[in-house]
């Protein structure tokens, strides 16, 4: 495989205190002119005949930090990893190899990740021969991989989100070597094909393109995972009917910003649409997608959802704020009065359907009134949840750049605010459901009580109620009962859903 022609791979001198050299800091000027780069797509195998042994009788443990990417990434380096001959672990006492797969897009998560490796030092010190692995987003931070090296050195490769397919090669650095091996590209334009994944049970991710162009001013991932970049369409679909042969119940179409999938192929006009209405056809009973954006959500992807069949009646459209004002900050490019009109038709196309979204409150220059208009927009499209978080500036970013003017006991009480409106509003939109029959998938005995099933509706809202374990794994119906806030409870009315699946 030819590999691009300027990573930086260094095997740094843990002595040596300046590593600003081997990396270019995010620079929102410089990743704005990378569209012209040139996608090259690779169907080689990422794993060496001689690497294919040399996990024999060693296990791995992978944590995983942040969003279903990362857990994507993971399933990547699982399946790479078992090819190699390692096998898995859940105990850190018995793991040979350690990774974290780290995740950038907010402070806590960092502060996470650096608090495992305070713990990890420690069992580093008593099994010298463990491998302690850092990549994923972080990685991708020209700050994270300095402050690892000068402060974490026992950290044996640090390894970014471009450069996955390489695992193989940087563990044979590892091993071989007595210095970190670090290896971050800020080259972006590669696509590597037919990599190993392992997935576990009967739901199914599957990336479709990566990378984000929108350069929203509060976000990181434009830097950490690079231009929009998709995936073939016809590898996506031989990928999915696979995963439909193996007997997969549910797939989740994934991607930085889902919806803006085709956009970037120079040779056709294939759009997600287009890629929605041909996975529609394949036999999967369930087809998901995250997360999209709502310029990206065009009239011809709204029809094709209306279709239904496996396209499931769940869509996360994430808001950020009800403001006008705020949104043009945050370079969402649309407006208030254009996010609510998205909604008004995507309702009118698919009346029940569930839509979720992400809000962030204490936006620099955030005023109540401001505030005000996020919470009346709440009321107005009525989620079904909502992630929300107070805002919290990265290094790199535009946004870290304003002044973050909005006290931090401003920003709590809003966000109490906001999570109180969502708790009522959640609670209304469940109570819709009482003595309604869903269809649900079993995925096995609830977290809480081994004695309760639990499962998810097409809409993607959590199931309990009670019947025989051996449902795990099959599609029922369910009369929903006892409407809760985050979870239904219901009566199962019968054991298998009368269809082949």
């Amino acid at each position: 495989m030819k590999e691009p022609q300027n990573p930086t791979v260094q095997k740094p001198n843990k002595s040596d205190k300046d590593y600003s050299i081997y990396f270019q800091p995010p620079s929102l000027k410089d990743a704005k002119k990378r569209g012209k780069e040139e996608v090259s797509v690779h169907y080689e195998s990422a794993i060496p005949d001689e690497m294919k042994t040399i996990g024999a009788g060693k296990r791995y443990l992978i944590r995983t930090y942040g969003c279903q990417m990362n857990e994507h990434d993971t399933e990547v380096m699982k399946g790479m990893l078992e090819e190699m001959g390692f096998a898995s672990t859940d105990e850190k006492l018995e793991a040979d190899i350690i990774l974290l797969n780290t995740c950038a897009i907010r402070e806590n998560a960092e502060d996470k990740v650096f608090g495992e490796l305070g713990h990890l030092k420690t069992l580093k010190q008593e099994k010298p021969g463990l491998i302690l692995g850092v990549c994923g987003c972080m990685s991708q931070e020209e700050s994270v991989v300095n402050r690892i090296m000068q402060k974490h050195a026992f950290v044996d490769i640090i390894f970014g989100t471009h450069n996955i397919h390489r695992l193989p090669a940087l563990l044979r650095e590892a091993y071989y070597s007595k210095e970190m091996v670090v290896e971050v590209w800020s080259k972006e334009g590669d696509i590597i094909e037919n990599l190993p994944k392992k997935r576990e049970g009967m739901k199914a991710w599957v990336n479709i393109m990566y990378g984000c162009d929108k350069f929203c001013t509060y976000c990181i991932v434009p830097y950490t995972r690079g231009k929009e970049r998709s995936r073939r369409p016809e590898d996506v679909i031989a990928e999915i009917r696979e995963l439909a042969r193996q007997g997969f119940k549910e797939i989740t179409l994934l991607g930085q910003n889902v919806n803006a999938y085709g956009k970037d192929f120079a040779d056709m006009t294939y759009l997600f649409g287009d890629l929605m209405d041909d996975v529609r056809k394949i036999d999967i009973p369930r087809i998901r997608f995250t997360t999209s954006h709502p310029r990206d959500f065009d009239d011809h992807l709204i029809k094709v959802l209306a279709k239904r069949g496996n396209l499931v009646e769940h869509i996360h459209l994430p808001v950020q704020s009800g403001n006008t004002e705020v949104l043009k900050r945050m370079s969402r490019k649309y407006s208030r009065e254009q996010y609510l009109e998205l909604a008004a038709k995507i309702r009118t196309a698919i009346p029940d359907v569930m839509l979720t979204t992400d809000i962030i409150v204490g936006f620099p220059g955030e005023t109540e009134e401001q505030f005000q208009d996020t919470l009346t927009l709440v009321s107005e499209v009525r989620y079904d949840s909502a992630f929300t978080f107070i805002y919290s500036p990265r290094d790199g970013t535009p946004a870290a750049a304003m002044e973050d003017n909005v006290p931090e006991a401003v920003k709590k009480d809003r966000l109490k605010r906001l999570n109180d409106l969502m708790t009522v509003i959640a609670r209304e939109q469940n109570e819709l459901l009482r003595g309604q029959t869903v269809e649900v998938l079993v995925e096995g005995e609830s977290k809480t009580n081994p004695d309760v099933l639990s499962g998810r509706t097409r809409t993607n809202k959590l199931v309990h109620f009670t019947g025989p374990k051996e449902l795990a794994g099959q599609f029922v119906n369910v009369m929903i009962t006892e409407p809760q806030t985050w979870l239904l409870k219901g009566e199962l009315i019968e054991e298998q859903k009368a269809r082949v699946v």
